[in-house]
């Protein structure tokens, strides 16, 4: 029951609609036993200054960032975490007791989750990266959190690349290809671990896959797709028929959600459930 004490949660975006957190969180949250409600909130392009602030001043514990807001909401935050800081991007916001805004980001905790419920440690080892945006800049800060040695970077224009590159040298030796190069084949022969992190292959276009050969990726290689709808893209099928193992981003998803939902709440959430609740709506779905 939703009282005059109750706590308020949220996420925004633009459009806002398809959003599956309010579903997980809320599952979360009542199972917990938190008087908390968490709900989507429909943001205009042209009024995100106006919204954060209108959402702290009503009161709102936090809140989610997604599309197309992640980056813009930066300057609008009185701290960032060094997450937020090193990938560039806000997804969570914490509302202090003071007013101020600490933007935060989950998702490279989240890529990492994905790893640890396989028991996969890549300290020390190969990764090669399928993309540069957004998604990968989180993903590429995850693997260096987990002590990758080295990650080269699969893209269609090498500025890009290469500018994601600059913000990680001092990391790890780090490098970026055109898929064409014959460099990133050899870069595939060696990986210890494939990440994929462009859209491609997402719902609808779930017979899309990027321009990479999988017969040139190393046989033992685990090969990791950030995409959850469909849960088993043509890129994560054509690996497991060679025998790779494959995670996609369901525990991602999951992941990130929990941390958020530690960081506004101080609780840990019964992420178990969260997947259940995230599987059952996927399905749903359709």
């Amino acid at each position: 029951m939703i009282t005059g004490t109750t706590r308020l949660l949220g996420v925004i975006g633009a459009p806002i609609e398809h959003s599956l957190s309010p579903i997980i969180q809320n599952a979360a949250l009542r199972a917990a036993n938190l008087d908390y409600v968490y709900t989507a909130f429909p943001v205009s392009r042209c009024a995100l200054d106006s919204a954060v602030r209108g959402l702290r001043d009503a009161g709102v514990v936090g809140f989610n960032v997604t599309i197309p807001f992640k980056t813009e909401v930066m300057r609008l935050m009185d701290e960032l975490s060094e997450d937020a800081r090193r990938i560039q991007a806000v997804n969570t916001v914490v509302v202090q007791s003071d007013g101020r805004l600490r933007g935060c980001n989950t998702d490279a905790i989240g890529f990492c989750a994905g790893l640890e419920e396989r028991g996969i440690d890549l300290h020390g080892k190969k990764a090669v990266l399928i993309g540069a945006g957004g998604a990968a800049r989180a993903a590429l800060w995850g693997l260096l959190r987990s002590g990758i040695s080295s990650v080269d970077i699969g893209v269609r224009t090498i500025e890009k690349g290469q500018m994601l590159c600059c913000d990680f040298t001092m990391d790890a030796d780090v490098h970026a290809y055109r898929f064409d190069d014959s460099a990133f084949s050899t870069a595939l022969s060696c990986a210890d671990i494939v990440v994929q992190t462009t859209p491609m292959g997402m719902t609808p276009d779930i017979e899309k896959m990027p321009p990479v050969d999988i017969a040139a990726i190393h046989p033992a290689a685990v090969l990791y797709d950030l995409i959850y709808t469909p849960d088993n893209t043509c890129f994560l099928r054509e690996a497991a028929a060679r025998g790779h193992e494959t995670i996609n981003g369901e525990a991602m998803l999951v992941a990130q959600g929990a941390e958020a939902f530690f960081l506004w709440t101080g609780v840990r959430p019964d992420t178990s459930l969260m997947k259940r609740v995230l599987r059952e709506e996927l399905v749903r779905r359709g």
